[in-house]
């Protein structure tokens, strides 16, 4: 069984940075479809942001051009954060789909106060 191991998160000033890492346990062959889920405080968990495995990314409306998702060849997933608003405090969590597959990270803490 795969598991995603994230790392990153933590405590920020508004206006501030952070970048999310999730890296698999062991390979995942094939097409894999990762993204970046998020969970605030009194809220259903959403997707944040997508790439496939040709980079082509998507974003939703409140973090785009704050945000950038990317991915390596060994299947890391990056979420750099940058202009960090208080809206953004959630549980952050990774998301891998490969065919009939779905993987999840145990999520990160984002916490953006002054």
């Amino acid at each position: 069984q795969v598991q995603l191991v994230e790392s990153g998160g933590g405590l920020v000033q508004p206006g501030g940075s952070l970048r999310l890492s999730c890296a698999p346990s062991r390979p995942i062959d094939g097409f894999v479809v990762m993204a970046w889920y998020r969970q605030g405080p009194g809220r259903e968990r959403e997707v944040v942001a997508s790439v496939l495995p040709s980079g082509l990314a998507n974003y939703v409306d409140d973090v785009e051009g704050r945000f950038t998702i990317s991915r390596d060849n060994a299947k890391n997933l990056y979420l750099q954060m940058n202009s960090l608003k208080p809206e953004d405090t959630a549980v952050y969590y990774c998301n891998y789909k490969s065919g009939t597959q779905d993987y999840w990270g145990q999520g990160t803490q984002v916490t953006v106060s002054s």
